[in-house]
């Protein structure tokens, strides 16, 4: 069952609302002003917290403070009660971050309606972001039974870019982000002479495309298929209604967007400073950490040199030299364009 922790000063009331809660099985904790709240809710995790304003010791305004600011009680959906219907009142409270705001006096009906339309919302909200197409399809599908979000578009189709097929350019407009379901991406750009730098490498189950998104600007990098890869399209509405509502998936975007940040400062100061061999060294562990299976003893990839030069900031004569040193050294094997790896320690030994 739900548990519902109510914090109200008058006993009366507390009495007969706690009676009204536990008839719809609600499992209820009482307390009887806003310190003894807040230690209840932090004992006892409650599923929704009601509160009035008006009290000893702690006022409700302090109580809401109190709790939103530890992080295993900041996500519990909170309902005022007050006496008072003024407008500075409601302003104040959801300012603070209340979920919703009940005058008293109240009827059952309009108690039991407010706590079951903050619990199925927050059940929503809490639901992992599986990093999956059906978990974000799932996830789209249930948000469009609330008014509060937007409509959703159904326009999202599974699409197959072909090997070297560009997925989309710098300079163009975004319009949606992109979830990898099969295959390996390049982010990359160009310089004024036509030569590609790879910054990012992309694989099943990754997102991209995001910060151009976010910017509110045309793409700073292309995209491009290194194989052939399926993606799915999410418009830019529905992932905007996604970060809004969601704030483990506003979390979630905001964490990747710092490891690309850096990865990217990384990567230059690699070009700045290291060797051809430590960069050649560095880009084959970015390959296998990227696309190597967990059940894999080896990591083996068909990987054009012009890519890996790409990836590495260098003539793709150089890298073919450099990688026929390693396969001297017995760092690598080659087989046409296919490189399999051997000896992982010593080329990160080698970048680090």
């Amino acid at each position: 069952m739900k548990k519902i922790l109510l914090i109200e000063d008058n006993r009366d009331i507390r009495e007969n609302t706690a009676e009204i809660l536990e008839l719809a099985q609600y499992t209820v904790f009482t307390a009887e002003n806003g310190k003894e709240g807040v230690q209840t809710a932090l004992k006892e995790l409650p599923d929704l917290i009601i509160c009035d304003i008006m009290m000893p010791v702690l006022d409700g305004y302090g109580v809401l403070h109190l709790l939103s600011k530890n992080e295993i009680t900041a996500g519990i959906p909170f309902i005022f009660l007050t006496a008072k219907a003024d407008r500075g009142d409601v302003r104040k409270g959801m300012s603070l971050g209340a979920d919703d705001y009940l005058t008293k006096p109240f009827n059952d009906q309009e108690l039991l309606s407010a706590i079951e339309t903050r619990l199925n919302k927050n059940e929503l909200l809490r639901k992992q972001f599986s990093q999956s197409m059906e978990g974000v399809n799932h996830f789209l599908n249930e948000a469009k039974g609330f008014d509060s979000l937007k409509q959703l578009s159904e326009s999202r189709e599974l699409r197959l870019f072909r090997k070297k097929e560009v997925i989309f350019h710098e300079g163009t407009y975004p319009r949606g982000i992109y979830f990898i379901e099969k295959g390996k991406v390049k982010i990359y750009q160009k310089n004024d002479q036509g030569k590609e730098l790879i910054s990012t490498l992309h694989k099943a189950g990754d997102f991209f495309g995001f910060l151009s998104l976010l910017k509110d600007e045309p793409y700073i990098h292309s995209a491009g298929a290194l194989e052939d890869t399926e993606l799915y399209m999410i418009p830019r509405d529905d992932f905007f209604a996604l970060i809004y509502r969601n704030a483990e998936v506003a979390r979630k975007f905001i964490e990747l967007l710092s490891n690309n940040l850096l990865e990217n400062e990384q990567q230059l100061m690699n070009l700045a400073y290291n060797s051809v061999r430590k960069r050649v060294a560095e880009a084959l562990v970015k390959l296998s950490d990227t696309y190597k299976h967990e059940n894999d003893q080896q990591f083996s990839m068909p990987v054009s040199r012009e890519d890996l030069s790409n990836l590495v900031g260098t003539a793709k004569e150089t890298v073919i030299r450099t990688l026929s040193d390693f396969k001297e050294e017995k760092y690598i094997e080659i087989s046409g364009s296919t490189i399999t790896i051997l000896d992982y320690n010593k080329l990160v030994g080698m970048k680090n």
